[in-house]
């Protein structure tokens, strides 16, 4: 069995940075346990599956596909960047001729569109609840060190949790952080954390453009020790720092090794919009 098969670089319009995906097209069913498979052949944060939700459905034609995510370990139940990059081999490569494109997921229907030079996605808001610090200390600890934090939430839709560190502090010093996985997972001990996200307030200025904020994420309950940019993380980012920032539009940026830049913007309905360039950066076929 022939796959047709992608990695895409997502977040970045330059290969070799922003976070990789691979993306599978499935032409027919695919037995259950090969999805996990290919995955941790792949060995990156997710390997997506495009499937047809009718056999006469056309890669170039239909507007509507399944989708689902495979990290090395897991299926998990959303992933911004592989569906940016799912998009982009569709838009991009199969020329497909919908201005929308609907992907029915765990998470419910995603939409992506083309505007520009992005590729922009309609996912779900998440939002959070302050924790007590006392009760999340060790946790906190495991992230971010003796760091000074302001604030720490929980998302429990996403089971993702959020420190925000001091105001003081600058882009450098997130991006020097250092982050244990074995650590973290030593330190989680209820079962209901599945990320830690550790976010500060943008300073204003950057090489080209200003940001709102700055983020790095990890998830090593997933596999991942550090997840280089991260859609789902966002999701849950925008609801917690337009509240702080009194913003509905923003611009962030997360501090990975390979980095990546969003853009954000907090609708009406209640959902998000987060919008990313792409970069397909190896096509091929996978045998099975």
């Amino acid at each position: 069995m022939q796959i047709s098969i992608f990695t895409v670089d997502a977040f970045t319009d330059k290969p070799f940075h922003g976070n990789p995906a691979a993306v599978c097209l499935l032409e027919d069913e695919l037995e259950e346990s090969w999805h996990q498979k290919i995955a941790k052949e792949m060995n990156l944060s997710e390997t997506a599956f495009i499937r047809k939700l009718h056999p006469t459905d056309d890669f170039s034609k239909s507007s509507r596909f399944g989708l689902r995510w495979f990290t090395p370990t897991n299926e998990v139940p959303l992933c911004g960047h592989a569906t940016l990059a799912s998009a982009a081999v569709l838009f991009l490569n199969k020329k497909n001729v919908n201005s929308t494109l609907t992907f029915v997921t765990l998470s419910g229907e995603l939409n992506a569109r083309q505007a520009d030079n992005h590729i922009i996605l309609d996912l779900p808001l998440y939002f959070t609840s302050p924790q007590d610090f006392k009760d999340v200390e060790e946790l906190v600890k495991a992230a971010v060190g003796d760091m000074n934090v302001q604030d720490v939430r929980y998302s429990p839709d996403t089971k993702k949790f959020l420190v925000r560190l001091s105001d003081t502090y600058k882009r450098s010093d997130l991006e020097k952080l250092k982050v244990n996985a074995e650590q973290l997972l030593l330190a989680e001990k209820t079962g209901k954390i599945k990320g830690v996200i550790v976010t500060l307030k943008g300073d204003g200025y950057g090489k080209h453009e200003s940001y709102d904020f700055y983020s790095r994420y990890f998830a090593p309950w997933y596999g991942v020790s550090e997840d280089p940019v991260t859609g789902s993380a966002h999701a849950v980012l925008s609801s917690y720092w337009s509240q702080q920032l009194g913003k509905k539009e923003m611009c962030a940026f997360q501090c990975s090794a390979r980095g990546g830049r969003l853009k954000i913007l907090l609708r009406q309905d209640g959902r998000v919009d987060i919008a990313g360039q792409t970069a397909i950066v190896l096509k091929g076929s996978l045998t099975i």
